[in-house]
């Protein structure tokens, strides 16, 4: 079996690329460690990343990050792992793709952002509209998105999977472990 065939393993690098609804891209992250990777999801960690927006300009992830995506939510999730907590930007988007050259989604513009208190906003609603009528998302996204938010917002409550501190902590620890093992050798 190739490496293609099974994907990337924990330590290697990927890209992530973000798409609108048109295909046109949105934003690119290079040099993404993977951590685990599932028949289902991948997890993985940015940490002064570079990160290119569509209209070219390009700046640096500012703090470790743990980010989860799954083939089958319509959401995913960046855990930010600050001095004052962590603080969670979950964006609503299509499952995701792996293919040899990146992992894709596409970005159906509403998010989530979870501050270290618990507060939770749901952001760019405004945006969601604009963009659901100029590329016509069509009743079936909306309806598969809203109920995602749903889904999301249960997870946030209960703190499910990547909003439970145990993970964070878990994952944010397997990172610094590959990074010694990437530093010895």
């Amino acid at each position: 079996m190739t490496r293609e065939a099974r994907g990337p393993k924990e330590g290697d690098f990927i890209t992530i690329k973000s798409y609108k609804h048109d295909g046109s891209l949105h934003r690119t992250w290079r040099d993404t460690m993977v951590l685990k990777t599932s028949e289902n999801a991948l997890i993985g960690v940015n940490d002064h990343t570079l990160v290119t927006e569509d209209d070219g300009r390009r700046w640096v992830t500012r703090e470790p990050a743990i980010v989860y995506f799954h083939k089958h939510y319509w959401f995913n999730i960046v855990a930010m792992i600050r001095d004052n907590g962590v603080s969670y930007y979950c964006n609503l988007a299509s499952p995701y793709v792996l293919d040899k050259e990146a992992l894709k989604y596409i970005d159906y513009d509403l998010d989530v952002k979870v501050f270290p208190d618990g507060e939770k906003r749901l952001l760019d609603v405004d945006e969601y509209e604009d963009f659901s009528q100029r590329w016509h998302y069509g009743e079936e996204t909306d309806r598969i998105l809203k109920a995602n938010v749903l889904t999301l917002v249960d997870w946030i409550n209960h703190h499910k999977g990547p909003f439970s501190q145990a993970y964070v902590d878990l994952w944010y620890q397997r990172y610094q472990e590959l990074l010694r093992r990437s530093t010895d050798q």
